[in-house]
């Protein structure tokens, strides 16, 4: 599941076509097909042809293709919902279940480890890496308050889950690539904090998965193929 994140510009949303297709969107272009063949729209034949090329689209885009022809097609596109900036109040505790500090050393968290609702990190004339992309997500929702004190924090996360930040820089760097993911069900990690004379980075560490979401994507569409080829 390679979600390559594409600059827009600022302000803008992207286009819905121009989305990687998650499995609710074939789910929807299926309903469609199903609905189109009840209604004699389509053959037998076009519809298996057609749900077959439905299974395997990857962008949403590709998707449209195969209900062109159908009145579904001319209903109005959705609006593209993104994640909000911020966790809607109560969803995540304020007290952290884990907190990484270094003054005037360094510290590390990476490698398998399981990430909770909410870590505290605090550098002072210190550096701390804090390395997400094998953690396992047990949350959907994950806060990470980042605080830099003539210091540095760096935070990587996998490409396919969404990333929001909400701080600033006294005298120095705040920094988080905003990352969308495609499947609506994927963690979203909000960094929040402030650099102060330091830096702060958050960005998606390339090539790196959250791996039960593809697996958890895989197994649907299996399930959806041999529903199918058992018709």
């Amino acid at each position: 599941m390679d979600l390559q994140k594409h600059p827009q510009p600022q302000g803008s949303a992207p286009h819905l076509a121009e989305l990687r297709a998650s499995d609710s969107d074939r789910d929807r272009v299926a309903d469609i097909l199903h609905e189109a063949m009840a209604e004699g729209r389509l053959t037998a034949d076009e519809h298996a042809e057609r749900v077959e090329g439905v299974l395997s689209a990857k962008m949403v885009g590709e998707l449209e293709v195969f209900i062109k022809d159908l009145p579904a097609a001319q209903r109005p596109e959705p609006a593209y919902t993104g994640v909000p900036s911020r966790p809607a109040p109560g969803a995540v505790p304020a007290e952290a279940d884990a907190n990484v500090v270094a003054v005037l050393s360094s510290a590390v968290r990476r490698g398998r480890w399981r990430a909770g609702r909410r870590l505290h990190a605090y550098s002072i004339f210190g550096s701390i890496e804090i390395d997400l992309s094998e953690a396992i997500f047990e949350y959907q929702q994950v806060v990470i308050k980042a605080v830099s004190v003539f210091g540095d924090i760096q935070i990587r996360v996998p490409e396919n889950v969404s990333l929001r930040g909400t701080g600033g820089g006294v005298l120095g760097n705040f920094e988080v690539d905003t990352l969308d993911s495609a499947d609506s069900q994927a963690p979203v990690v909000y960094v929040d904090g402030w650099a102060v004379l330091g830096n702060v980075e958050a960005r998606p560490k390339r090539g790196k998965l959250v791996s039960d979401i593809i697996q958890r994507v895989q197994d649907k569409v299996d399930r959806k193929l041999r529903k199918h080829l058992d018709r």
